[in-house]
C-alpha cells in the first residue's frame, strides 16, 4: 500500500512516515500543496493521501479540491489542529474520507488510514476485512465501527448491546451500555415525560456514550460495560419532544 503525506510541518511528516512505514505502508512526502500535486501530475498512484488544512500557498481545502479534480477516486484524509464542524462538512462534501485532529497517537492514524482504505469504493473488492454484523452502524474517525445488537421482540431489556471492530485488524467486542436509573428519573422530572430505558431516545445516548470512549480511549471500555449518566440540555430538548417509546 502507497501512502502520500501533505503537510508543511517537517516533524510531522517524520512521525506520520515512520508510524506507517512501521505498518508495511510506502510512503512518500510533499511539504505543500503543490508540491503534493507535482507528485501526483508525475503519476504517482497512492492507496491514500494525508492531507494537512493549514499550510502556506494552497491550503488543504483547496488541494483537495484540485485532488479530486485530477483524481476524483482519489482516498484523501484531511489533518488540522483546528478542527471545526463547518470545516468537516466542508471537506466531506469536497470528498475526503477522513477527518482527523492534531495531535494523534500513532495507533489513531493508522487505524484511520487502515479504515479509509477498507471502506473506500475502489478498494471494496480487494482490501481485506474481517467479517462483522451487518446493517446501520456508527463508524469513528480513528478507525472503530460499531454496530448495534439488536433486540429480538419485547420487552426491551434496560440496557443496550453494541459490538465495537477496530478496522486496522478486525478484533471485535461486545459493550453493553445501561442506563443509570436517575438519569432516566431527571429526564422524566424535567421533560414530563417518561422514556423507557429500552426504547430508542436511550439507545440513542448509548450509541453517543460508546463512540465518544473509543474516540477518546482509542479503545472499548475495559470489561465490556458503560454506563449512561449524564444528560445535556439539548438532550433534554429532543427528550421533550420525543415519541414515547
Amino acid at each position: 500500500m502507497k501512502v502520500l503525506i501533505i503537510d508543511d510541518e517537517p516533524h510531522i511528516r517524520q512521525m506520520m512516515r515512520l508510524t506507517l512505514e512501521s505498518s508495511g505502508y510506502q510512503v512518500e512526502e510533499a511539504g505543500d500543496g503543490d508540491a503534493g500535486l507535482a507528485r501526483l501530475r508525475d503519476g504517482g498512484a497512492y492507496d491514500a493521501i494525508i492531507l494537512d488544512q493549514k499550510m502556506p500557498g494552497l491550503d488543504g481545502l483547496q488541494t483537495l479540491r484540485l485532488i479530486k479534480e485530477r483524481t476524483p477516486d482519489a482516498c484523501v484524509l484531511m489533518v488540522t489542529a483546528y478542527a471545526s464542524i463547518e470545516l468537516a462538512v466542508d471537506a466531506m462534501k469536497l470528498g475526503a474520507m477522513d477527518f482527523l485532529r492534531k495531535p494523534m497517537t500513532p495507533e489513531m492514524l493508522r487505524s484511520a488510514v487502515a479504515a479509509a482504505i477498507a471502506v473506500h469504493p475502489t478498494r471494496r473488492t480487494t482490501a481485506p476485512r474481517a467479517a462483522g454484523p451487518a446493517g446501520i452502524f456508527i463508524q469513528t474517525l480513528n478507525g472503530f465501527q460499531i454496530h448495534p445488537v439488536p433486540h429480538a421482540g419485547p420487552p426491551a431489556p434496560p440496557e443496550h448491546a453494541f459490538v465495537v471492530r477496530h478496522m486496522a485488524d478486525g478484533a471485535e467486542s461486545t459493550v453493553i451500555v445501561s442506563i443509570d436509573p436517575e438519569a432516566v428519573d431527571r429526564v422524566a422530572r424535567l421533560t414530563q415525560r417518561r422514556l423507557e430505558p429500552g426504547g430508542a431516545f436511550w439507545r440513542l445516548q448509548a450509541e453517543r456514550l460508546v463512540s465518544a470512549y473509543v474516540w477518546t480511549e482509542g479503545k472499548p471500555p475495559a470489561g465490556g460495560r458503560l454506563t449512561v449518566r449524564d444528560i445535556s440540555r439539548e438532550d433534554l430538548d429532543v427528550a421533550a419532544r420525543w415519541e414515547r417509546n
